[in-house]
């Protein structure tokens, strides 16, 4: 026992421990497999480990899969082409699938509708007629198509009973599928914001890696210019480009014109993100070896610098598609984007502009809900691999 200095009160001594043991500097610290699976592994590896622990981002990265998955193979899954009207169900509301009828199992099966005239508003009305079982059928042949553009085919997943229908959401004025309408349209407004983002990415590499790495003059011009083009209001500068695309292009090459300027007024960003890591990365001590060895700017820039922070260039594609997909439904929806007979959502809620339809009509604002889905589950996913990319969480 001790006393404390300060106020006279007994203190214990703490033992202080020596391990008797010689230090041996040639014997390597034993590690438990967990511990050298750790160590071993490589950087991409670890953002895996890391990404997997954010379950909201992996079952957002899950959700976007099951939509691109139906880019490619839109016409097997959409019931009828988009274009395909009926003229006996113009503005149909959704039918509901039902698998019992009487109290007994039927299928997957839709009633029939029967349709008058109300004579006060003078707009069809549409009602279940019951005694209309139209049984479903699957892996059938439906409307004809091209399939990829490389032969014609009429396969489907699944297609309406022989001499009936099935709008699972409904139809629009020229009688429509709004369900098929959402397949096809995802082949658009999903590509759209990747195609972009190529765009995007590559030019903001370009011109962020050469102010960047040299600085001086060519950094000052570079600057000037993103900030000239970030002051410019960003939704009437792609209506006025939209707008300047000649009419009579084909669809094809509207929607190639739409993803070169989404890309071209997207790139400023992502180059200030790359200029401020490369300031800072070409300070270290591995790059500056590498220009004492005599390595050129172009080898240095793309194979020590750029690698250091390829996994942030992923978190911000991730986070800079939702914006493209919303800039081209802003479009679509204006009559400025893509127009039928191409679809994209963004045309789909063309035929929504009107409010007093979408109070009769309020299927016709089904595109909402998959563009809301896409966005959320893309700023999830970009958070996800944020998280994942830091070395400091």
């Amino acid at each position: 026992m001790t006393t404390d200095t300060n106020n006279g009160a007994p203190v214990r001594e703490v033992e202080h421990y020596v391990d008797p043991t010689p230090f041996n500097p040639t014997v390597a610290e034993e590690m438990t497999p967990e511990q050298e699976r750790y160590y071993q592994a490589s950087q991409w590896k670890i953002m895996w480990w890391k990404f997997k622990r954010h379950k909201v981002a992996v079952w957002s990265g899950v959700i976007l899969i099951l939509f691109y998955l139906t880019v490619p193979f839109a016409e097997l899954i959409a019931p009828y082409d988009a274009n395909t009207r009926d003229s006996l169900h113009l503005y149909a509301p959704p039918q509901p699938i039902h698998l019992f009828h009487d109290g007994s199992f039927v299928g997957p099966f839709v009633y029939g509708m029967t349709s008058e005239i109300d004579m006060e508003t003078l707009q069809w009305v549409f009602k279940d007629d019951t005694s209309q079982v139209q049984k479903l059928r699957f892996f059938c042949s439906g409307d004809d198509y091209e399939f990829w553009g490389l032969f014609d085919a009429s396969f489907h997943l699944v297609c309406p009973a022989e001499g009936g229908t099935m709008f699972l959401l409904g139809t629009d004025r020229l009688g429509r599928d709004q369900f098929s309408g959402l397949v096809y349209g995802a082949r658009l407004s999903l590509t759209v914001g990747l195609i972009g983002v190529t765009i995007s990415i590559v030019l903001g590499l370009f011109f962020g890696g050469i102010a960047g790495y040299f600085g001086g003059l060519a950094d000052s011009v570079i600057q000037r210019a993103i900030e000239i083009i970030r002051s410019l209001p960003e939704l009437p500068l792609w209506m006025a480009l939209s707008a300047a695309l000649p009419v009579t292009w084909s669809p094809v090459w509207i929607y190639f014109g739409l993803t070169i300027i989404l890309g071209l007024l997207d790139w400023p960003g992502l180059a200030r993100a790359v200029r401020s890591k490369l300031l800072s990365l070409r300070e270290e001590e591995y790059a500056k070896a590498a220009v004492l060895m005599g390595a050129k700017p172009k080898r240095v820039i793309t194979r020590h610098l750029l690698p250091g922070f390829t996994s942030h260039i992923i978190a911000s594609a991730s986070l800079s598609i939702p914006s493209m997909i919303l800039g081209e439904t802003a479009l679509s929806f204006l009559n400025l984007g893509l127009r039928r007979p191409a679809i994209s959502w963004g045309v789909l809620l063309n035929e929504a502009q009107n409010i007093s339809v979408v109070t009769v009509y309020p299927w016709l604002m089904a595109p909402v809900i998959p563009i809301i889905i896409v966005v959320l589950a893309f700023n999830f996913l970009g958070d996800g691999l944020r998280d994942a990319a830091d070395p400091y969480k």
